[in-house]
């Protein structure tokens, strides 16, 4: 079915994602680089210790990816080996974790509104398990306290004081994330989340449950499209534009204020205007109901900057909100049939949609 070409692409993408994601967690959790220079130089040995990041968040997404492939196998559906992409930037100076994702393509046609559901449900569902094993192993096996001072030695100074003006970095905290911190960590060891990230098996986990909620986002053809088409086919167009509408709507919260310079809005107002009517290209709506929702949205977003000034969404979904509206669509392919789900494949989708509640992250990425 695959020839050894296959293999070996798959298997080098995999090898170099692998190594990718190692220099990235050296970054993140220890603070070294191979472009480092004295402490802050990666050496073999954190390079092996980075690997506690890299093996656990990979393996993730390989079983996510896994549980797509061999559910399409299983319903004779042609797709590739998983594409894991590399996507280390420590070179230019940009921090990143490494990767920017792994994905399967479909060969073949489905037909089947059981065989969508089945592919869609089965990564997620599969990447979950694996995210719980491995943050439960993690909030279980915290290292002592004073474990934070072998990465920032200064904290353990009475007198340090962080530099005013410097940039800082946490991650925003979840349902499942908090969860299972209150019911397996020792309260005296567990890290703030601005500390989390040098703990490697809580990063990595963190990160998995991440990934799990925006691809369980009920939009397109997202696995949680998908799981919607599954369970409501006849309203998936109106769930996913509404989902959709609900997701850039919070995103661009506090892009538009009337409490900015007259002179900036003038400029600022048509341009992310534009921008909304980009995002909506693939909506299916009409050109006058196109620009009417655009215009309802910023003019809510405006309103709603006047009532609270501090009111403020997530901006750092705008551009995976472009890349849904604009680059794959809101709709989902059509099937030859509408048949009603099975009983066990029903409690399956609302499992995943209690997932996807449990782990999405209003603001993942924190920056102050």
């Amino acid at each position: 079915m695959y020839s050894k070409k296959d293999y070996l692409r798959h298997g080098i993408l995999f090898l170099v994602t692998l190594i990718t994601t190692t220099l990235a967690g050296a970054e993140w959790v220890y603070g070294k680089s191979v472009l480092g220079e004295g402490d802050s130089l990666l050496t073999w040995e954190y390079f092996r210790k980075s690997m506690a990041f890299s093996v656990p968040f990979i393996g993730i997404l390989l079983i996510h990816e896994l549980g797509h492939f061999f559910t399409a196998i299983y319903h004779k559906v042609k797709c590739t080996l998983p594409f894991f992409i590399p996507g280390w930037l420590g070179f230019i100076g940009i921090p990143t974790i490494g990767t920017f994702g792994a994905v399967i393509q479909m060969k073949g046609f489905v037909n089947s509104r059981k065989k969508f559901f089945d592919i869609g449900v089965a990564g997620p569902l599969a990447g979950f398990l694996i995210a719980l094993i491995v943050l439960i192993y993690g909030f279980t096996t915290l290292p002592e306290p004073d474990y934070i001072y072998s990465i920032h030695p200064e904290y353990a100074d009475p007198d340090f004081e962080v530099e005013e003006g410097s940039l800082d970095f946490e991650l925003g905290n979840n349902l499942l994330f908090w969860g299972l911190g209150e019911l397996f960590a020792d309260p005296d060891r567990l890290p703030a989340m601005s500390e989390m990230i040098h703990y490697p098996y809580l990063f990595a986990g963190f990160l998995a449950l991440f990934f799990t909620a925006l691809n369980l986002l009920p939009i397109g053809q997202l696995d949680g499209g998908h799981v919607v088409f599954g369970l409501f086919p006849k309203l998936h167009k109106e769930i996913s534009l509404a989902a959709y509408i609900l997701f850039v709507g919070y995103a661009g919260m506090g892009m538009i204020s009337p409490y900015s310079d007259l002179n900036d809005l003038m400029l600022w107002i048509p341009l992310y205007i534009g921008f909304l009517f980009v995002c909506f290209a693939k909506s299916g709506l009409s050109l006058q109901n196109r620009i009417t929702l655009v215009l309802s949205i910023a003019a809510l977003q405006y309103a709603l900057a006047y009532v609270n000034p501090d009111l403020q969404g997530y901006q750092g979904w705008l551009f995976y909100g472009f890349l849904l509206g604009r680059v794959m669509g809101l709709k989902h392919p059509e099937v030859s049939g509408l048949k009603e789900l099975d009983g066990k494949r029903k409690l399956l989708g609302w499992f995943a949609i209690v997932i996807f509640i449990l782990c999405f992250s209003p603001r993942p990425f924190i920056f102050s």
